[in-house]
């Protein structure tokens, strides 16, 4: 008499529930930097209004600003961008007119805490120039801030490595 088979044998099983967990393995970690990435780019996001004020003093005043305050005055740029986000505690300007992302709140905890520098520059032409993270400075680019970077580089954007 044949015997029918109705479902699966137990290798079988077995075999499919291996497959699935080597695809998650490396899945998870891939996402979570993933994640990690979209965090960061919150803090560019919310420093490209200090950028912008940023330059406009450089334009105006010939230096970059050393600090940043609600209204401007002497040294101080005017920002009223936000300085807060989902995943960034603050956004300021340090010395140098350098923009300093610091990183908290509902962040990540490989990134909680941690912090990322866009530090200006002036090129011949006397343009303003950022330079990312860890990124090399462009020749002829003559840097300002000094702003230091603790984000580890696989959670920075392209344009933010070394």
């Amino acid at each position: 008499m044949n015997r029918i088979q109705k479902g699966f044998t137990l290798i079988e099983l077995m075999i499919v529930v291996a497959i699935i967990g080597i695809l998650a393995a490396i899945a998870i970690p891939a996402y979570q930097n993933y994640t990690i990435r979209a965090q960061v780019t919150e803090g560019l996001s919310l420093a490209d209004s200090w950028k912008t004020a940023i330059a406009e003093y450089f334009t105006e005043n010939g230096s970059f600003p050393t600090t940043s305050t609600s209204s401007g005055g002497a040294g101080a740029v005017a920002v009223n961008g936000a300085t807060s986000g989902k995943y960034v505690t603050s956004v300021n300007v340090t010395t140098g007119g350098a923009v300093l992302i610091t990183y908290g709140n509902q962040a990540n905890a490989k990134i909680s805490g941690s912090t990322l520098s866009l530090n200006p520059g002036t090129d011949s032409a006397g343009d303003v120039i950022w330079i990312c993270g860890k990124s090399a400075v462009p020749t002829a680019v003559t840097t300002s801030g000094s702003g230091a970077t603790s984000v580890s580089p696989q959670y920075l954007p392209a344009s933010c490595h070394a």
